[in-house]
């Protein structure tokens, strides 16, 4: 049973130029894959939103630091949540700017951070309501859970996104 016509390509056609030399090519492929960063992540859609990620939990982690507390549960567990999720994106960002998911190939990356910012954001999303729900009109526990709520909208972003890269692609992947 076929599933659709191959396309095989090859260094030398039949009616064109030759093709470059070997070595050539090699240098050029191994230039790109020998550079220590990817510049081109920080330019992109989904590196300006991991920082943009980043920052609002940071902002939303001080301003809710240098606030007096009403209730320290609340605010403590909205704190553990902003840092463990600043981590675990500082963490998956890493791994995009210097190509690290190339080398371990082990580990399903795309499935993996899809995984990391649906728990992350749902934890955040309910630390962000409890930190909003226990503010009692403080500016700076307001601006920390506000802060909060933008950073869930924004993992929203990114669940979207990694689960068109992991589930989308890898069904229809699979099947040409």
């Amino acid at each position: 049973m076929s599933h659709g016509a191959r396309v095989i390509r090859t260094g030398v056609s039949s009616g064109g130029p030759a093709a470059p030399p070997a070595a050539a090519t090699a240098a050029s492929s191994a230039g790109s894959d020998a550079e220590l960063m990817d510049g081109a992540y920080f330019r992109s859609c989904a590196g300006m939103l991991k920082v943009a990620q980043m920052i609002s939990l940071l902002v939303g982690f001080i301003s809710v630091n240098n606030s007096t507390w009403t209730d320290y549960s609340a605010y403590s567990y909205f704190q553990i949540v902003t840092m463990c999720d600043l981590v675990m994106i500082l963490f998956f960002y890493i791994i995009h700017i210097f190509r690290i998911y190339r080398k371990l190939t082990c580990v399903s990356w795309p499935l993996a951070e899809f995984l990391h910012y649906l728990i992350g954001t749902i934890l955040l999303l309910i630390a962000s309501i409890v930190a909003a729900s226990k503010s009692y009109n403080l500016t700076g526990l307001v601006a920390g859970a506000t802060f909060g709520f933008l950073a869930t909208i924004l993992c929203v972003l990114s669940i979207w996104s990694s689960y068109k890269v992991s589930c989308i692609t890898q069904s229809t992947s699979k099947y040409q």
